[in-house]
């Protein structure tokens, strides 16, 4: 049909609705017939007429339909570069043999005449299709497809357009804020340096916000978790099932398929550029509080459904296969991305207000780094199971907001009191109440140099105090290590000197009851060489208790001979604290101890530091398993020579290992090291068998 004819009869077509499901075909008869009309009024007519036909915009289908009437205009310039190609080229696509090659216009006259046709009959947001479409489909700047002035006049119509149809939104223009926010995404990474500057941050901030975080087509402000509750059914007396079949998981994926969802980490960039770059720091305060909003409601909706109930450990026990495999891992997959997303948001608004003086001052920042760390709280379901440890953007924001927060000692304490678990005296049943109190133990040893010893007393220790009893569940171990190093962190505070003279006792006492069940051998080994370095001098508490090393070290000595000899559990080791983990070894209980003893001689002073010189070397030859006692002899040779020691404790134990018998007593025992003591030198070895 020649171009003219199938123009008419697309044209009135585009003017006349019949069914969703013919929309594909007409957007696809309009991409080819784009590029085969040689007349520049016909090519600006019908992208005029597509721009604003009821037979596309009457009954959209969300965004799908504006993704596909980006695509006419992607589809059409990616056929006039292979129209401009080298006739091999041409002949080989199959796609294109049928184009009219001597009709087509010239490549930037039929530019001007598609943007021309983004006229008023249409919304602003329509011609950001328009512009976006021809920007992707003539490719990055590096593919040369354009030239300079041409790029710079798309990239220049683009911002401007976008820059319109940010004004013109109306409150419930829910569809434009979606198709406005996916083609900027997609088309960001072209555009120049100078016209990314151009754009009204100031206002695509907030729609960018809105448009990912509460729109249909974004993360529906976490309100389409409700739907999961009602497809998850049990299958049994003990397990739960949610099929793929039901449309919940449905949703699931077509949420993780969407173009705002499915681009999600580019997205988060562009947001973090529009916070680091609006004018107005009051939109960084709403974006903030946005954020914190959303965790929370997201965290409420996870709170409320069946599948919250379930700790990770047990999912295996509790989830029907199908459940197990597919669609609960679907679920956490849109989880990790939300989390990673939200912390890319929050650094660029903590990175923000470091070098800002209107959001670093003394009425803004403690707010803001108070939210950050609310919002990384509720979404610590995420992150305690997804790892945020080994995720630095994460680090950064938590410890960021943490030590500016420490600043203001009034505002922290604030925050504790309203993070504090609702229980303090037990341990909570519920999987996101013990990941809240996960969060706090962490969080809270890191005021605890701000906090005053009331605070530390009725709220830290007594927070942590449930998770030092014995208990046989070992999912709980990073909790019980948090509470250990919370109450050592409490303890090293300047001002409870008073506070660890009192709670010491009970706490040495807890830290022999829970090891090695609900401790590990690192954790272990860390709160008593703690607990010495606070108690030997020149600490304050040695001036009151002077006794407390030696009560320390005759009590890991006395443990130490009774101990078993079993080994524990394989656990990497390294002299280093932060080095990388040497190979995996087994330990057993009394080897744990004897190293424990080892990591104390550091902090003894020289009189005790002489006296457990030799008795440490006994220990070490007590172990019975050869490779164990080789490893403790590695790690006291390794303290003796590493330089943990000051001058006179190195004179000391040079002065032990060389000339007072160490060496001989470390190597080879206490044994050999007795039968050669009174031995002259050069004389004969004695015998049973000797006639003299």
């Amino acid at each position: 049909m020649p171009a003219d004819r199938l123009l008419g009869t697309l044209l009135r077509s585009l003017q006349t609705y019949t069914d969703q499901q013919d929309t594909p075909r007409l957007l696809g008869t309009t991409a080819s017939l784009l590029t085969t009309l040689n007349n520049p009024l016909n090519v600006t007519l019908l992208t005029s007429q597509l721009l604003s036909a009821p037979a596309i915009w009457a009954y959209p289908e969300g965004l799908r339909t504006c993704m596909r009437c980006l695509s006419v205009f992607h589809s059409a310039a990616q056929a006039l570069l292979k129209h401009e190609a080298s006739p091999r080229d041409r002949t080989a696509d199959q796609d294109f043999t049928q184009l009219q090659l001597e009709r087509t216009l010239p490549k930037d006259e039929w530019i001007r005449a598609v943007v021309s046709g983004a006229d008023e009959h249409s919304p602003r947001w329509r011609h950001v299709l328009v512009l976006g479409g021809l920007l992707l489909g003539f490719g990055p700047r590096e593919d040369e497809s354009l030239s300079r002035s041409m790029r710079a006049t798309l990239e220049t119509g683009f911002v401007t357009a976008v820059n319109a149809s940010l004004q013109e939104f109306e409150p419930g223009d829910e569809l434009g804020q979606q198709a406005v926010t996916a083609i900027v995404n997609h088309c960001f990474p072209l555009l120049r340096d100078h016209e990314r500057a151009q754009l009204d941050y100031d206002v695509l901030c907030p729609a960018l916000v809105q448009a990912w975080l509460h729109s249909s087509e974004g993360l529906q402000s976490a309100y389409f978790l409700g739907a999961i509750d009602v497809d998850v059914r049990p299958a049994s007396n003990t397990q739960f099932r949610w099929p793929e079949s039901s449309r919940s998981f449905q949703l699931i994926q077509a949420m993780l398929s969407s173009p705002l969802i499915g681009s999600l980490g580019p997205l988060a960039r562009l947001v973090g550029h529009a916070v680091e770059n609006v004018r107005d720091p009051s939109i960084v305060l709403a974006t903030m509080t946005e954020f914190e909003s959303f965790s929370r409601s997201l965290y409420m909706q996870w709170r409320q459904i069946k599948l919250s109930e379930i700790d990770a450990s047990e999912e295996a026990v509790y989830l029907t296969p199908e459940s197990l495999e597919r669609t609960v891992p679907a679920l956490w997959k849109l989880f990790r991305s939300t989390l990673y997303a939200v912390v890319i948001i929050l650094r660029s608004i903590i990175g923000r207000m470091l070098g800002d003086s209107r959001l670093g001052a003394d009425n803004a920042a403690p707010r803001l780094v108070a939210q950050a760390l609310h919002t990384l709280r509720y979404l610590s379901f995420i992150s305690s199971r997804a790892g945020s440890s080994a995720f630095s953007q994460y680090t950064f924001v938590y410890l960021t907001a943490m030590d500016i927060l420490a600043t203001y000692p009034q505002e922290a304490e604030a925050f504790l009191q309203a993070i504090r678990p609702g229980e303090l005296s037990t341990i909570p049943r519920h999987p996101l109440e013990r990941s809240l109190d996960l969060f706090f133990l962490n969080t809270a040893e890191h005021f605890t140099l701000v906090l005053p010893q009331r605070l530390s007393e009725e709220l830290v220790l007594a927070a942590a105090t449930p998770y030092l009893a014995p208990d046989c569940n070992n999912n709980l171990l990073p909790i019980f290590e948090a509470a250990h190093s919370l109450i050592l962190a409490a303890f090293s505070a300047p001002q409870n000197t008073a506070l660890t003279a009192k709670h010491l006792p009970f706490y040495v006492e807890a830290l022999f009851r829970v090891f090695p069940s609900n401790l590990s051998m690192r954790q272990f080994r860390l709160a008593f060489k703690t607990l010495v370095r606070l108690t030997a001098p020149p600490s304050p508490l040695s001036a009151t208790q002077p006794m407390l090393p030696v009560i320390l070290l005759d009590l890991l000595h006395e443990r130490a001979i009774h101990a078993s000899q079993v080994p524990l559990f394989p656990e990497a080791t390294s002299t280093a604290p932060d080095g990388p983990p040497e190979a995996l070894m087994e330990l057993s209980e009394q080897t744990v101890l004897t190293l424990t003893i080892i990591d104390t001689l550091t902090h003894l002073p020289l009189e005790l530091l002489k006296e457990w010189l030799p008795l440490t070397a006994e220990m070490v030859n007590r172990v019975d398993d050869f490779g164990m006692r080789e490893h403790c002899k590695e790690h006291f040779w390794a303290l003796l020579v590493g330089g943990e020691m000051d001058p006179d404790q190195s004179q000391l134990c040079a002065g032990w290992w060389s000339t007072a018998g160490g060496k001989e007593l470390l190597l080879y025992g206490q044994e050999n090291h007795e039968s050669d003591k009174y031995t002259m030198s050069g004389a004969l070895p004695s015998s049973d068998d000797s006639k003299l």
